[in-house]
């Protein structure tokens, strides 16, 4: 993985947060990466280039009004006042490929300066037991601040640590050896293995991120939310509250000028779900 800075722009020691999206169903954590940059006038600092991620390429991606700068597969922004760095990945991991990504990132994280990463995904709701809706979108989290994934700081913000992570579990198990480099013959996993419903987590890239980033020593922790398929914008809405409340953030309306408390939505998102249908039609 190779970082190709914008011209005269170079990463920032003092920028020692990373937000990294990791790719799952609704897309949620990059809709909330997105969120932040335009919220935060964060400027983009350079972008990554790594074979294992698909290539693409678009228009301006935040405005306000189109320029004609093109905007990358992965592409790195700073927020100089919350000495925050926000990673935006913009298309898949090519297939079969994760853990190669995952340790071409923590490569690069860790040798770029970087003390913390908070990884934002989602989960299927299909897969959510016990749902409790009564407070709201609730907010799941794992973290390297203790060996079973516990974190205090997340857990006085009300969060509940995801159950299903349980580094004793044989996937769990199979990825921290993997990251490490000491797997072995018993690490090994059957096509029955990889087919248990409980590899669901195990199986998806926040897990792989976590793992391979976790075993460079940084500190890592997962903000995870269920979701369905869908528009998810309100989830991301919600995401970047939880974000911004973890790192007491400053607030996006003294970062951006808005007035109120609202999230400055970004210009790509006019045509996220295609125009408005015609109201003929009704």
């Amino acid at each position: 993985m190779e970082f190709v800075p914008e011209e005269s722009k170079h990463l920032r020691e003092d920028c020692s947060t990373l937000i990294v999206p990791a790719l799952s169903i609704g897309n949620v954590g990059q809709l909330t990466a997105d969120l932040m940059v335009s919220s935060m006038d964060a400027e983009r600092v350079g972008y990554l280039d790594d074979p294992y991620v698909l290539p693409c390429v678009g228009n301006d991606a935040y405005g306000p009004s189109p320029q004609g700068i093109l905007s990358l597969t992965l592409e790195v922004y700073e927020s100089h006042s919350n000495a925050l760095s926000i990673l935006q990945q913009r298309s898949p991991v090519v297939k079969g490929r994760m853990f190669e990504f995952a340790k071409n990132l923590a490569d690069f994280v860790a040798g770029s300066g970087k003390k913390h990463v908070v990884i934002l995904s989602s989960l299927d709701f299909r897969m959510w037991q016990n749902v409790d809706m009564s407070s709201g979108l609730q907010m799941y989290y794992v973290s390297s601040a203790n060996a079973d994934g516990t974190d205090e700081n997340c857990e006085q913000l009300g969060w509940k640590k995801l159950k299903e992570y349980d580094p004793s579990q044989k996937h769990w198990k199979h990825l921290s050896h993997l990251a490490e480099g000491n797997v072995t013959r018993e690490d090994i996993l059957s096509d029955e293995d990889e087919q248990e419903e409980e590899n669901y987590y195990a199986s998806l890239p926040f897990a792989a991120l976590f793992s391979f980033l976790k075993a460079k020593g940084l500190k890592v922790t997962c903000l995870l939310c269920y979701c369905s398929e869908g528009d998810n914008i309100s989830d991301a809405f919600q995401l970047a509250e939880a974000v911004s409340k973890f790192l007491k953030l400053s607030h996006p309306a003294s970062a951006s000028g808005i007035e109120g408390e609202k999230w400055r939505v970004p210009l790509s998102w006019r045509t996220l779900y295609g125009p408005p249908p015609d109201v003929s039609i009704f």
